[in-house]
């Protein structure tokens, strides 16, 4: 069966997720206009920088929780790579719908908001009340994926007759 456009991109999402390097958490992220892809972030060290998972993470061995001191942490969020792509290509991303992995950040909700993504779609809760209010006020459309990630085999009907 052929997924429909938000199938498609949280998927796209999830495979980008997998080139993470943080330790703490998987994030991929997808720019998205016209249905066309602008640009894709995952969260990690800036380029030519250590990674965590090859030195360790910073904010687990000083224990600090999830939301706080992200000024404490060398990788950049998947939100910001995704914006920083573009800029760095010159894409234009205003009016783009940002498909993630996980809910964004306060943070990087400032930079989505500032660089006109309109539309949301998470496939993760994070505890971010001021990231919601945020939005709210920006008026940027926030929707959760109900749907289910997209990892077919082969399908049935493209199987040759001689493989049963």
């Amino acid at each position: 069966m052929r997924p429909d456009w938000d199938t498609y991109f949280m998927t796209l999402a999830r495979v980008v997720s997998l080139r993470s390097t943080c330790l703490r958490r998987r994030v991929g992220a997808v720019l998205v206009k016209d249905n066309r892809i602008l640009a894709t972030g995952y969260n990690g060290a800036p380029s030519g920088l250590r990674h965590c998972l090859d030195i360790g993470c910073l904010r687990q061995e000083r224990e600090i929780p999830s939301g706080e001191r992200h000024e404490l942490c060398r990788g950049l969020h998947a939100e910001q790579n995704a914006l920083l792509q573009a800029a760095v290509y010159g894409v234009s991303i205003a009016g783009a719908t940002l498909y993630t992995t996980h809910f964004p950040c306060a943070l990087c909700a400032k930079m989505l908001i500032q660089a006109e993504i309109r539309r949301v779609v998470y496939l993760e809760t994070y505890p971010d009340d001021f990231a919601r209010e945020l939005f709210a006020e920006a008026g940027v459309r926030l929707e959760p994926f109900r749907g289910e990630l997209c990892f077919p085999g082969r399908r049935e009907e493209d199987r040759d007759e001689h493989e049963t």
